[in-house]
């Protein structure tokens, strides 16, 4: 399988834990078989390899997070990069050229494409090998998903088929209905539209040609920003004559907001959280490293993270993003490709990060003009390149480096340190990149 996995958001609705570079698809809430924690996007790619050990998976996303994809898949997933937003054809149009000009993808090959943060079982997958099948016969260019609706939603589009057969002909869409609609349009044997589809590579690739004036790839990469922000719904979907829809009736949920997010965890808490038996259906969710102790509440989630603490009774929690957009947020936490950083403390001319490198992996060889580092082992070995000269470190060295100064740290172990920064005019902004020889 070809898989396309679409990877978006502003990280608004599942504030505090998600920001503009961790949207929700990349919080570790899942617990696996062995104990530990796992995110959407981790969830999926293991469910997608598990049906398919050779299904090729490219995630379209943004480069803010890049960072964060490597880090939870490692290295050898393929990445479609937007180099900013313009909705979900250009999206599309850009990684179906990347599977054909960069991966080799042959242009009469089915590509699903789907998003990357959907809770579901393995039945999912086996759908979308289904899909794929039936989009390589030919018979349609376009093969979509449609999701048996469970109640009648406000939240998703409608596919009315042709008949109730297991793959139709589609009569007609229908844009996000109120209630009384959404029930009228199940009673015609409407389908949720989950924005899951599949066509041959020819296909899109064609359509983007049409669309927009471009050679390939890169060249599509490099007039990225140029292009008409449009879905792809609206440029090709509701053009589209010959179209067909597979149903598929198995569990699926949208996990985009804290009601329906908490509504698919296993346990009550994750991290640090006392709730007394006095509580009803109570979710606390915990990053910080003091303890959360719930008690006598009924329908709330309590989430703590450095970048702020949300306590919300759950319904109200869908109403999150107006007051999360009067918020002035730090990045207070990110996951990068070569570790994590958690900011511990904020001052006027000094902030202080606490920086966890993976073994073997280290970080850019760059300056700062405006600031003094000093770094602090507290945790493994490695070795530091400052100016060119190299030093082994290991816990309690100390390193200072002077603005202007080049520099970076190579983990031979997992390697924790604290990153203190001086000075006034401190910015992320603030990094000039250089080339290390060594």
């Amino acid at each position: 399988m070809n898989i396309v996995l679409l990877s978006g958001g502003s990280g608004k609705r599942l504030w505090p834990l998600s920001n503009d570079i961790r949207s929700k698809q990349f919080i570790k809430i899942f617990k696996t078989e062995d104990g530990n924690y796992e995110s959407m996007v981790q969830r999926v790619y293991r469910q997608i390899k598990k049906i398919d050990t050779n299904a090729k998976v490219t995630i379209a996303t943004s480069k803010t997070q890049v960072s964060s994809i490597f880090n939870q898949l490692g290295e050898n997933v393929g990445i479609s990069v937007e180099p900013c937003r313009r909705d979900t054809f250009p999206a599309i149009a850009l990684a179906t050229a990347y599977l054909a000009d960069v991966q080799g993808v042959d242009p009469e090959e089915p590509v699903i494409v789907c998003p990357v943060d959907p809770y579901v079982e393995d039945d999912y997958f086996e759908a979308l090998k289904a899909l794929s099948e039936q989009a390589e016969k030919g018979e349609a260019n376009l093969v979509l998903m449609g999701i048996e609706p469970t109640y009648p939603s406000e939240k998703y589009g409608y596919i009315i088929p042709e008949s109730k057969d297991n793959v139709s002909s589609v009569s007609t869409f229908k844009e996000k209905p109120d209630i009384k609609t959404a029930e009228n349009y199940i009673a015609q044997g409407a389908l949720w539209n989950g924005g899951v589809f599949a066509y041959k590579l020819k296909y899109v690739l064609n359509k983007a040609h049409e669309l927009i004036d471009f050679t390939d790839y890169q060249d599509l990469f490099s007039k990225y920003d140029t292009l008409t922000k449009i879905s792809f719904d609206y440029a090709v979907v509701e053009k589209e004559d010959k179209i067909q829809v597979m149903r598929f009736s198995g569990e699926w949920k949208d996990l985009g907001t804290w009601n329906t997010l908490t509504e698919a965890m296993e346990e009550n808490s994750v991290g640090d959280a006392i709730i007394n038996d006095k509580c009803d259906n109570v979710h606390v969710i915990n990053e910080l490293n003091v303890p959360v102790l719930a008690m006598g509440l009924h329908d709330v989630v309590i989430s703590a993270s450095p970048e702020g603490i949300l306590v919300s009774d759950k319904e109200q929690s869908s109403y999150i993003k107006p007051y999360v957009d009067e918020i002035d947020q730090q990045i207070m936490f990110a996951e990068k490709s070569w570790g994590s950083f958690r900011v511990l403390d904020v001052e006027t001319e000094c902030l202080t990060i606490k920086v966890t490198l993976n073994a073997g992996h280290s970080m850019n060889y760059h300056s700062h003009k405006n600031r003094d580092e000093v770094w602090v082992v507290i945790s493994g070995e490695g070795r530091t390149i400052v100016d060119g000269m190299e030093q082994e470190v290991s816990v309690g060295d100390v390193i200072t480096m002077q603005a202007g100064c080049r520099h970076t740290i190579i983990a031979g172990t997992e390697l924790k340190l604290i990153e203190v920064q001086l000075g006034k005019e401190i910015s992320v902004n603030d990094k000039q990149k250089y080339s290390l020889e060594y």
